[in-house]
Order: structure tokens, then sequence, then C-alpha cells
């Protein structure tokens, strides 16, 4: 018997060319000047519209947010183009600031609930003679996923939480089930299954060969005798994905039926791909 669910599908961005912004040493030198200053002004209690914010980690300067002062295109796009996936991004275009001094007095004058913004965390700056354009923005995923054998095994652990406790999925009502277990096979098959969907810019259980879940599972050496398959895309973290899951019935029932007994999960990531970061996991029983 073979168990596999419905899928779903986050994020779609079409693809743009993105010219190379070519600045200046003074330029570049003013960019992380004001890059400092700004840092400096989230690294310490501020009060603003009203209301008081706490001091706040500092924002990383990222290339790829450096976009071109003129730039009028799809911003989402162009980003995706450089090599950033993002939740969230602002910009901000600021004429007349001759120094970083100024453009800085600027942005803290009409943009500092921008400046500290929690959901940002990433920071581009451009600059051509007194124009300037401040990109902010929060990465779709970052480096504490990490390796997709960590990542998968934290999946497993946040599943086995779910399942201790009974569950409606859809209409259907589940007892609380035994831990899966983690299976190096599975897991092997749903990493490979991830990277394809990444570098292949797909989403499906079925891949452009015509392998099955169950195909992938065998060629990975398991022999176990069910198969299900939950995939996700566009979430930035295992909790994501899994609330996603528990929220369609289809991969809600494959969470909690007590016919799996072990499991194996991973995710793959490529930045210029339409949903940046695929999910897999694969259930089975020996």
């Amino acid at each position: 018997m073979r168990q596999s669910a419905r899928t779903s599908r986050i994020v779609s961005f079409c693809l743009i060319s993105l010219f190379p912004l070519f600045a200046s040493p003074a330029h570049a030198s003013g960019e992380r000047q004001l890059l400092a200053a700004i840092n400096d002004y989230r690294a310490q209690p501020q009060r603003c519209e009203r209301r008081t914010v706490q001091a706040l980690a500092p924002l990383a300067l990222k290339s790829s947010l450096a976009l071109p002062v003129g730039f009028n295109g799809g911003l989402r796009e162009a980003l995706k183009a450089s090599g950033y996936q993002t939740v969230t991004v602002r910009t901000i275009r600021l004429v007349g600031a001759e120094d970083a001094e100024a453009a800085f007095a600027m942005l803290r004058r009409g943009y500092c609930g921008a400046l500290l913004d929690t959901q940002f965390a990433d920071i581009g700056v451009s600059r051509t003679r007194s124009k300037w354009r401040v990109v902010l923005a929060r990465p779709l995923f970052d480096n504490h996923l990490g390796d997709w054998r960590a990542a998968g095994k934290a999946l497993l652990v946040q599943v086995n939480a779910a399942r201790a406790k009974p569950r409606l999925c859809g209409r259907r009502r589940f007892a609380a089930a035994r831990p899966l277990t983690w299976n190096s096979a599975l897991g092997a098959a749903a990493q490979e299954h991830s990277r394809a969907m990444a570098n292949g810019n797909y989403f499906a259980h079925q891949d452009p060969d015509g392998d099955s879940p169950a195909d992938r599972a065998r060629a990975a050496g398991y022999r176990g005798r069910q198969i299900g398959e939950n995939i996700a895309a566009g979430q930035g973290s295992s909790s994501k994905a899994l609330e996603g899951w528990l929220a369609s019935p289809g991969h809600c029932a494959n969470l909690m039926t007590p016919l799996f007994t072990q499991v194996g999960a991973a995710y793959a990531a490529q930045s210029r791909s339409d949903a940046g970061i695929y999910w897999t996991m694969l259930f089975g029983a020996p």
C-alpha cells in the first residue's frame, strides 16, 4: 500500500536580468559609513514613532541587495536574479544627501521605523553622487538550518511532538501515535528529491524521469512495504514546513498515521529557483 499526500506551492516569481553595480572607492567608503551609522543607531534603545524600540542586532551587508540607485524594475524579481530570495523587503531612496552623515540624518528623521524594524536582517546600500538607495530585507532561509541531515532530524523531533497528541486532519480523527524513527535510506532518498526539485525548478512527487516516491526509496536501498511522502516549497524553516503540512488534511494524515514507523527528511536550497527552498519527508514501514 502506498500513501502519498497532495502538494502545495508557496511562492513563484519571474526571473529578470540585473545589471551589477560598480561603485567608486570613495562612494564605497560612504556606503560603509552609512552602514556603521545605522548599526550604531540600532545598537541602542531608540524612541521612534511614539514607541520605544529595544536594542537590535546589526544588519548584515549583502552585495546582492545593492541595487543600482536608478533601478525601477520589480524588486523581488531583481533580488532573486542576484541570488537573494526574500521573505520581506523594503527599499528607500534618498536624494540630496552629499555624504553618509547627511544620508543617515534623512533616514533617522523620515524612516526610523524601517531602520528599527525587527523583520529585517540584511541591508544593501548603493550611491550615485547625492542619491542613495537602501534596501532592507530578510532572507527566505539562512545558515541556521544547518546541513540537510541536521534539518531533517530537527523536523523529525517536531513531527514526533505532533504525533504525541490526538489530532483532527480535515474530518479524519487520529489518536496519538508512537514516535517515528530515523532511517538513513529514506533520508538519502528525501535529500535526493529535494535537491532535484531545487536544481530542476519543479515541485512534484513524480520527478521528470517518472520515478515515484516508492521508486526513489527502493533506489536508495529501502525495502519497506509502505511508502508515503510529504513535500513543501518556500518555507524557510522546518517548523514552517510542518505547520503547512498539519494544516493540510492529506499531509497531516501522513504525519499522524500509525502505519508509518520510519522516516527520512531533508531540504535543498537554490536561490534562483521559483520557491528557493524545497522540503521532502519520506515515510515508510519495514
